[in-house]
């Protein structure tokens, strides 16, 4: 065993247990359940890339193997886009895409082609104005090869933060939903007939004139069978060829965002946590109807700020039926060496028990994930510039 495994059984009982900043009164539990922690740093990982600015990770089965694969993208270096293959002695790195690629935060996996696998979707950074899709090739895969990249925009404004797939406009089938940041716009592409011709078909789903908004994610906000878009601070209703914008918190308008059914026979709640500087990790949830003028109300779930909190996944990570949350800070440039990973474990009436699974370390679009094939939720640890290039796994071994 490595010293970083030994150091990082987070079954630690009691170090963790001081987890809140200096000064501040909140206290928090340690995580009741044992992870066992696998890093490059040790040796256990393959060091995913060769540059330090780690910007995008995804979590997917792209061999159809029925095993979670993992992606990771970087934006300095060759190779720009990888995936870690699961075999049964561990992880083995596959190059996606040589790069070197300005890739953005954000990204997105679906059947775009129809064949039967998940493809890639990635956008660029402010450096450019493209967002690309990567046609998987399985089965003929080649560790060294690259998948063939193609353009979904090619012109126009620049970043482009955040992608997600939905069938937002209940035809059956996923549509492409992605921020341009240097437009300050929203914008909707549908998967075109021939998805290999250049570019794809946009079309404007909101813009504002000031801000750049971030953070996509989907839920049925208003029970109607279909999922809406959120983001921003917003939602968005799908109605007659268009979207309506409906506010839930302006202040929200830069973050992570995410949603589930926190609370049993409810409506799904939404999350809001600003992932590029510090403020709090709220969860909205909607008195009357959503769609007509219903009030949303916030509640502080940790009830202390959460620094460059660019990681907020929902899933059931303890198995007790209830969606639990992961928040996580960054280290950007190194700062902020007491940085916290909570895992909020939810009770299914919309509580919450939050607890600390780490401190010290850095977490930028990190993901929950069965990432061994035991039927439980790990958890897919990536930071951006510090320490990089590294990733973290913590296998979940149950309480």
């Amino acid at each position: 065993m490595s010293q970083w495994t030994a150091l990082t059984l987070v079954a630690l009982a009691g170090a963790l247990a001081a987890a809140a900043p200096a000064g501040s009164t909140a206290r928090f539990m340690p995580c009741p359940l044992k992870w066992r922690h696998l890093s490059s740093a040790g040796g256990e990982l393959p060091v995913p890339v060769t540059g330090t600015q780690q910007t995008a990770s995804l979590v997917c089965d792209i061999d159809g193997d029925g095993l979670n694969d993992i992606v990771i993208a970087e934006r300095t270096k060759s190779p720009a886009l990888v995936w870690l293959r699961r075999t049964e002695k561990g992880w083995v790195r596959y190059v996606i895409d040589e790069g070197p690629l300005p890739i953005e935060a954000g990204g997105a996996f679906h059947d775009i082609d129809g064949d039967g696998d998940v493809d890639l979707v990635f956008g660029g950074d402010w450096r450019s104005e493209k967002v690309w899709w990567w046609e998987n090739p399985r089965p003929n895969y080649d560790p060294g090869r690259p998948w063939k990249r193609r353009e979904i925009k090619s012109d126009g404004a620049r970043q482009h933060h955040d992608q997600i797939f939905g069938d937002f406009d209940g035809d059956g089938r996923a549509e492409l939903v992605f921020w341009n940041q240097g437009a300050r716009k929203l914008l909707w592409a549908p998967v075109p007939a021939d998805p290999t011709v250049s570019p794809w078909p946009l079309r404007e789903i909101f813009s504002h004139p000031k801000l750049k908004h971030e953070g996509l994610a989907k839920a049925d906000i208003d029970g109607d069978g279909r999922p809406e878009l959120i983001g921003g601070g917003m939602w968005f209703k799908y109605r007659n060829g268009t979207f309506i914008a409906h506010v839930i918190d302006e202040k929200q308008a830069v973050g992570r965002a995410a949603a589930g059914l926190f609370r049993k026979g409810a409506r799904p709640a939404v999350l809001f946590c600003l992932g590029e500087t510090t403020g709090r990790l709220m969860m909205y949830e909607c008195e009357g109807d959503p769609g007509a003028g219903g009030r949303w109300r916030g509640r502080d779930l940790l009830g202390v700020d959460v620094d460059h909190g660019h990681t907020l996944e929902v899933a059931d990570v303890d198995g007790d039926g209830n969606l639990d949350i992961l928040c996580a800070e960054m280290r950007l440039n190194g700062a902020n060496e007491h940085a916290r990973m909570w895992l909020l474990l939810g009770d299914g009436q919309g509580g919450f028990t939050p607890t600390v699974m780490a401190q010290g370390l850095c977490n930028h679009e990190s993901r929950l994930a069965d990432l061994d094939g035991d039927g439980r939720i790990d958890v897919l640890g990536k930071p951006y510039n510090w320490q990089t290039p590294r990733l973290d796994i913590w296998l979940n071994m149950g309480r």
